[in-house]
């Protein structure tokens, strides 16, 4: 399905519908991208021209997301699944794609085919479900879903600037090595991970290291969890917010 134009120059017949160009699009390879403030992968994107004139440029939307079903579970951490999909029998139907990111790149003009990055941002807040996903799929391959749509900018009958619109259709997909999203976080911030606290949660915490003279956070955490690990075994009291076992 090509593009169809959807506007035409300042000065252009009213209503007049022309074919723009029709782009076919690829995604061909990922790597970290280096020098950005937050943890980035670059996917590089490739856009081929094949129907209608050259392309003046493009805007471009990109929505990635990941297309959970379309991959095998055996070595994932069964807990986090369980809590992001549900029990195993519920997943043929509960595994519904994740949305990564929705990104919006301008291409700049070009004749029959060219190469973009696309930018996509890690996060390590664990209260989303990509970042809990990716930390539960440590090794294999991530199957990703490209959807694109936007404005192809190109030069209609008299050198008249016109618009179409990328039909909805396109679409591209790609497998990331699923360790390549965990080299790009270790790339920053020391393979440290934070996890969001009410200002109460965080109070008690810093009660908590102060009484018993913790040096920092994860000692602090880590002190938490021993003794409710202590306590649990002890059989003095149930630990709140019991959770599936596979």
């Amino acid at each position: 399905m090509k593009a169809t134009a959807a506007a035409s120059a300042p000065g252009g017949a009213a209503g007049v519908c022309e074919e723009g160009p029709d782009l076919d699009f690829a995604v061909t390879s990922a790597h970290p991208m280096p020098g950005q403030a937050l943890p980035t992968v670059a996917f590089r994107l490739a856009v081929t021209r094949t129907g209608g004139g050259p392309v003046r440029s493009l805007s471009l939307t990109t929505t990635v997301r990941i297309a959970v079903a379309r991959r095998r579970y055996e070595h994932a951490d069964l807990l986090t699944m369980a809590r992001l999909f549900g029990q195993p029998e519920q997943w043929a139907t509960s595994m519904q794609p994740l949305t990564w990111a929705r990104v919006t790149t301008v291409v700049p003009p070009f004749h029959t085919r060219t190469e973009t990055d696309l930018p996509v941002p890690c996060t390590r807040d664990t209260e989303l479900a990509v970042t809990s996903y990716f930390h539960c799929v440590r090794d294999g391959e991530v199957p990703l879903d490209f959807l694109f749509n936007g404005t192809v900018f190109y030069e209609g009958p008299e050198g008249r600037l016109r618009t179409a619109q990328i039909s909805w259709t396109k679409e591209a997909g790609y497998r990331l090595p699923a360790g390549l999203w965990h080299e790009t976080l270790g790339r920053y911030g020391s393979g440290t991970s934070w996890v969001p606290l009410s200002s109460d949660a965080h109070d008690a915490l810093v009660a908590h290291r102060d009484r018993h003279a913790l040096a920092g956070w994860e000692e602090t955490v880590r002190d938490l969890l021993a003794r409710a690990e202590t306590t649990d075994r002890a059989g003095h009291r149930a630990v709140r917010g019991a959770t599936w076992t596979p």
